[in-house]
This record gives structure tokens, sequence and C-alpha cells, in this order.
């Protein structure tokens, strides 16, 4: 009984902090305060609890580095030009006859570029649904398209947090994931490109205004070597180089293109690693292309480690342990992939959050797998599969809710959301995908 009170408490305060756009740290900090108390109360002592936060907490080391590296980049990126290079080019040659196919399109590439939802709907995203309303396309019709593309990089982008965690809790290679993630992919994502096909005929793009790219021309030199952080990254993913060896070369590379073509001293271009890139201009792109930053992951790593903690008091009390058995029955019955998705849509929408969400869902999973000799391998892209993306199909949970208020949508961008769900359901049928573990 003491642990359902727990967990009530942490699911109200929750609710309650994303209603009032709070930050969801506070209710972490509560419900982990409330999971060490019944914990204690149950006769384990504090320097035990400790001792299993630690052992959760280093799980989420390497994906924090990550998160550094990410912060930096996307400051690099901004100020070197790369993000308005793609953003201006992509604009260009973008048919007004086909805007919806065209918003998830360049949501998918620059969130596989990216490897960021928050950021793809902060940058390309705000850009798209400006065009949206300037030309008389429904909103959330927009948004949904966008917020799928954006998830699709989120997913599998070898600089997503999301699959960097997934791969560390899991044990699994990043790159083998991703060759995984992408098979399992391509059938919802034709039925996607289908369905944003015919939204776009009955959503047409009527008016275009070329404002954003005259700003963009303004404010940058779009030489084509602006480019290079981006392809560098592409080109030593295909090498299957250390993620965070090829980030770092990006960001070097960045920072001398910043000095040398955009004419940024090198003490302004740290500054921009450290605070976020900002164009010391109101004008909107300026508002749109700001951010980025170490300071600006310092909340995600946050929310990560302190979600790293209540894996290892759960893994290390069995607090969870009645639902565990639950998740153990669903699968005999309906098999591991669809109790997957059911565990990932009820953890979705308890945490309020991807991450905890995600570390829940392999709790409850990994011993139903093991027990059944299934790869670990399997168990990563089902997460992938089903918690990372429905996660943002939760109306309160941060993953969908915090894009759609970037995006001025509401939840009814749900619908047209169609990647999100399709991925999670197509791969219900019984075809063969060919999952290896290298």
């Amino acid at each position: 009984m003491d642990i359902i009170a727990a967990l009530i408490v942490f699911f109200i305060s929750l609710l309650w902090a994303v209603s009032q756009g709070i930050s969801i740290l506070y209710p972490l900090l509560l419900g982990l305060a409330c999971f060490i108390f019944v914990s204690w109360r149950r006769g384990y002592s504090l320097q035990n609890l400790w001792g299993m936060m630690l052992a959760g907490a280093k799980k989420s080391l390497v994906v924090i580095e990550i998160f550094v590296l990410i912060g930096a980049i996307t400051a690099v990126w901004r100020a070197c030009g790369t993000i308005s290079f793609i953003v201006y080019y992509a604009i260009a040659f973008m048919s007004a006859k086909y805007f919806i196919l065209s918003a998830f399109l360049l949501s998918c590439l620059v969130s596989f570029l990216l490897g960021t939802s928050f950021g793809t709907a902060g940058t390309i995203g705000i850009i798209l649904i400006v065009l949206a309303k300037s030309g008389g396309v429904d909103i959330n019709v927009a948004a949904g398209a966008i917020i799928a593309g954006a998830y699709f990089g989120d997913r599998c982008s070898p600089m997503s947090s999301s699959a960097n965690l997934v791969a560390v809790i899991t044990g699994t290679n990043l790159y083998s994931n991703i060759k995984n993630m992408l098979r399992t992919a391509a059938l919802p994502f034709a039925l996607s490109v289908i369905g944003y096909i015919c939204l776009s005929y009955l959503h047409p793009l009527t008016f275009y205004n070329n404002q954003i790219e005259n700003e963009i021309l303004h404010a940058f030199d779009l030489h084509a070597v602006v480019l290079f952080p981006a392809v560098i990254i592409l080109l030593l993913a295909v090498f299957r180089m250390d993620v965070k060896i090829s980030m770092g070369i990006s960001i070097a590379s960045g920072i001398l293109i910043g000095c040398i073509v955009q004419h940024i001293p090198l003490s302004r271009m740290l500054y921009y690693i450290a605070a976020g890139y900002t164009m010391g201009s109101d004008s909107f792109f300026a508002r749109i292309i700001q951010g980025g930053g170490l300071y600006s992951m310092l909340q995600v790593a946050l929310i990560v480690l302190i979600s790293s903690t209540y894996a290892g008091i759960f893994a290390g009390t069995g607090l969870l342990k009645e639902i565990e058995l639950v998740f153990e029955k669903l699968s005999q019955k309906a098999g591991v992939y669809a109790a997957a998705i059911f565990s990932s849509t009820i953890m979705a929408a308890f945490s309020c959050n991807q991450t905890l969400a995600v570390m829940l869902t392999h709790q409850f999973a990994y011993k139903s797998y093991e027990t059944r000799n299934i790869s670990k391998y399997k168990l990563a892209v089902d997460l992938e599969n089903t918690v990372i993306l429905i996660s943002a199909l939760i109306p309160w949970n941060i993953a969908g809710a915090f894009p759609a208020a970037a995006l001025s949508a509401d939840a009814g961008f749900i619908f047209y959301a169609f990647y999100l769900y399709l991925v999670p359901l197509t791969n219900l049928l019984p075809i063969k995908t060919g999952i290896k573990d290298n």
C-alpha cells in the first residue's frame, strides 16, 4: 500500500508540474524522496539505498556525456551557419503543393542531423509552422507531420540521446541498433509518406513569404563549407566511428568555420558553446536560431540522472516486483512485443517524460526477454519502436507536449503524427525484419 501511495503522489505532482509549465525536476525529486522513504520503511538502510542510486546513476554517465556534446554541437552549428544553410536550401526547394510531405521529410532530415526532437521543433519546426499559418494550412496537420519527422531522428540518429540511452541500458552497440531501427521503420515510413502526400493535396500551401530566406542571407555567409560539420557526422557514422569522437570532430570543424567564414572571434564561439548562440538582433529568424549550448542541456541531463537513480532503487529493492509480474503474465499471453507496447503506454502516461518511461519499461521487460532467450538487440529495437515514440503520443507527456506548444498546436496533432503510431503498430505484424546483433 505504501508504494501505491508513493506512486500516486509522484504521478499527481508530475501532472501538476506539466500543467503549470513547471520543470519536472521538482516532482522527480519529490518522487525520489518518496521512494527512498518507502524503501527505508521496508528495512533498507540509507547507505544501501545510496549505493543503489549510484549504481543506477552510473548507467547514465555515458548519456550525459552525449548531452554535453549535443549542447556544444547545436550551438556551434547555429553559429557557423550549418543549420541556416540547411534551412535556407530546404525552404528554397520545398514544394508548396506538397507542403505537408515536405514538412515531414525536412523534419526527418534535420532531426537525423541534430538527434533531438525538441531542437528540430524549435528550429525548422517553427519556421514551417509560420509558413503553414501564413499559407492557410491547418496548424495541427502541419504540427503532426513536423513532430512525426522530429522523432524520426530522435529515434535513430547517432547523436540522439534516447538512442544512446537505450544502447547503454541494454548493453548493445549503437550503430547495430540504428541498422535495426531503419529496417523496422521502412514500412511505417513508406506508409507515412503516402499519408502525407494525401494530406498535402487536402492542405496545400496557398501563400509563400521569402522573408526568412532574406534574413538568413543577410546574417550568414552560406558558403558550402558550412555544411561540413553535418557531413562529417554522416560520413563517420558510415564507418561506425565512436559517436563522441565524430561529434568532437564536428564541433572542432564548426568552431574553425565560425571563426574563418562567419568572422566570429574564438572567444565568442567558446561563449556560445557554454551559454548558447545569439545573433544580437530581434528579427524573426534571430529568435528562432538562438539556443543550444551546455547550459541548455543542464535540465535534461539532471532529468536523466535522477531517472537513473529511480531505476537503481527499483532494481535493488524490488519495489515494482508486482508490476513486473503483471508484465510477465501479459508477455505469456500476448507476446513480449505486445506487452512492451502496453507497458510503454502506461509508463509514458505515468512518468510524463520519455527518459523515465524508457527506464521503467526496460525494468519491466528485460527479464521476460532474458527468460525467453530473446536477443538484447531485439529488446533494444523494441524499446525504440515503442516507448520512444509512444511517449510523444501522450498529451501530458513533455515528449509531445513541449514540441506541440512550441508549434502552437494542441493535442489534435496526434492524429496526424502518422509515423509515431505506425512504427509500433506495423511491428506487431508477423514480418521478418532481420534483427541483427552487429
